[in-house]
């Protein structure tokens, strides 16, 4: 091949490269911006969710109540799992009746677990709520079923625990058949959220 034309046929890859690369970028900012209402909808739907009584959410000051905590959480034994985000639940006369707190756990069989967690002032979880779910259809799919996610509403304690075999105590949560990394997932992320709400935020 002739000098002259592979230096033609680079020069029109690097144009195709250069375009390409400007198309990608301006699809990014025109999508990145829905992207966030979306992700924002869906976070405010997944409080709701959790503390339904509530008629608002004030996040001030929590952004770094999770840096300052970052560490503290990661020392508590639950695994690869952190804060995502965390608001306090105000009721329409304004008084404060818990938090949510959504947190990822990175040890899910098919990723990272992200899920919203109501907790109220009592320090009892009102409930949980998935963000983010990609286990195995069948068997660690089933955390988002009441008999699985339902399991947590109620409970006040500072850590639960995964068992196959339950004895009714009040820190357990009794392991999807066939999932038991999904459910220790879940659970370790509930356990952060419990933390935080009770140890990082006042």
């Amino acid at each position: 091949m002739k000098k002259g034309g592979f230096m033609k046929d680079a020069l029109i890859l690097f144009a195709i490269t250069v375009v390409a690369g400007g198309c990608l970028g301006g699809v990014y900012e025109i999508t990145k911006e829905p992207i966030e209402r979306a992700n924002q909808a869906a976070q405010i739907a997944a409080y709701q969710e959790v503390l339904p009584e509530a008629v608002d959410f004030n996040s001030d000051g929590m952004d770094e109540r999770i840096a300052a905590s970052a560490d503290e959480i990661a020392s508590q034994g639950y695994g690869n799992v952190y804060i995502d985000s965390a608001a306090a639940a105000v009721d329409a006369s304004g008084n404060n009746i818990g938090y949510v707190v959504s947190s990822t756990s990175g040890d899910g069989y098919g990723g990272e677990v992200k899920i919203s967690v109501g907790i109220d002032e009592d320090g009892a979880v009102t409930g949980i709520a998935f963000l983010s779910l990609s286990e195995t259809p069948g068997l660690g799919m089933n955390a988002t079923q009441d008999s699985f996610k339902g399991q947590f509403a109620g409970k006040n304690v500072d850590k639960l625990t995964v068992t196959k075999s339950p004895t009714g105590a009040d820190d357990e949560i009794v392991a999807m058949s066939g999932a038991t990394v999904t459910s220790n997932a879940v659970t370790n992320a509930v356990n952060a959220a419990i933390y935080f709400a009770k140890n990082c935020i006042e």
